[in-house]
């Protein structure tokens, strides 16, 4: 077993309650359960992260640049340098160490894929996206005898086909059920996730309003913007943005809801809040896209091809009707984040392997 691991995280954002997204909760869960299993972590993250990662900070403070450099027309926004040389300064610090058996890189950044090669121990990849414009050439011209890729769907891995053969092993992304206990369920509908276009939280709204039920909205602010234009229009008695909860007041608002609805107008790699969601007991109401049926089960959800809210509609009376118990044994057996760890530490097993071969 791999007994010294190092995590790189997302540098955008903490690595902390309330989560950013699903992929800050899903890094925060791994640490955690790493070190349960007897590993040693060694996190890198943004600044703000959860005091008990003890994180080591990815970042560069000061960014140091003469003004002959700064007058290059062609300089990115300094935002987008800092991450760059964030990045950089850590896989050099770890080009020159002997310590670690497995690096784990959890972030959407070209640079720790494109310089993993450099390394002196293997890195593991976890595609959360399908390919972008900055990562794919780094993974196609990545040396598979010291990198590992695993994606977080099949949905996710066949986006990769193209790139890596054979497409990237599964691991699907888990979560604490015991953090997210089974609730009473409710009369109201609840919609959870980042406030954003691509997430449609005003689809959700339209199929409240078309049922005559109340909906609370609960998720952080990603896209100002739609938010105002929007979102906040939408509010009103029967429809309530209850904040940016963290996760001992999500699962609550979770368990206490009738169903979840999950509403994107883009192909999600995973879907995490219907995982979580099914924890809770809620049946799950979406669209039968990307990877979120992967995630959930005729037994406890819905999920329509017809990506309209007339669609929802027409499924709602049947998913209420759903067995809230039998949602919670999904997420239980399929959904958990101990079937998660046992699948990356596989993993490290055999990437170290590859290495040493």
């Amino acid at each position: 077993m791999a007994d010294r691991v190092v995590v790189i995280a997302d540098s955008r954002f903490p690595i902390s309650e309330p989560f950013a997204g699903g992929m800050q909760s899903l890094t925060w869960n791994l640490v955690r359960g790493l070190r349960s299993r007897g590993v040693e972590v060694t996190v890198f993250a943004g600044p703000g992260s959860d005091p008990a990662l003890d994180a080591r900070l990815l970042d560069v403070a000061p960014l140091r640049l003469t003004d002959t450099a700064r007058q290059d027309v062609a300089m990115q926004p300094e935002h987008w340098m800092r991450q760059h040389h964030a990045y950089l300064q850590l896989m050099l610090e770890l080009a020159r160490s002997c310590d670690v058996d497995v690096v784990h890189n959890n972030s959407l950044h070209h640079l720790p894929v494109a310089m993993a090669d450099a390394l002196p121990m293997p890195m593991v990849t976890t595609l959360h996206t399908p390919p972008t414009p900055w990562m794919e050439p780094a993974v196609a011209l990545s040396d598979r005898s010291s990198q590992h890729f695993v994606a977080v769907s099949r949905h996710t891995s066949l986006a990769w086909r193209e790139t890596i053969a054979p497409v990237p092993r599964v691991i699907p992304n888990g979560i604490d059920v015991a953090q997210w206990p089974e609730g009473p369920g409710g009369e109201d509908l609840v919609w959870s996730g980042r406030i954003a276009p691509e997430k449609a939280p005003h689809l959700a709204v339209a199929v409240a309003r078309a049922t005559g039920r109340r909906l609370r909205l609960a998720g952080p602010v990603s896209d100002p913007a739609y938010w105002v234009e929007v979102v906040r229009p939408l509010l009103g008695p029967a429809v309530d943005y209850v904040g940016h909860l963290h996760q001992r007041d999500l699962a609550d608002l979770l368990g206490r809801s009738a169903l979840c609805l999950v509403t994107p107008t883009w192909d999600e790699p995973y879907g995490l809040v219907a995982a979580e969601a099914l924890a809770c007991g809620t049946p799950v109401l979406g669209f039968e896209r990307g990877g979120l049926p992967e995630v959930v089960s005729s037994d406890s959800a819905r999920l329509t091809r017809d990506w309209t809210v007339e669609g929802l509609v027409r499924l709602l009376p049947e998913t209420e009707r759903l067995d809230r118990r039998a949602a919670r044994r999904h997420a239980e057996r399929h959904c958990s984040i101990d079937s998660m760890l046992d699948a990356y530490l596989r993993v490290y097993d055999d990437v170290r392997g590859l290495r040493a071969a």
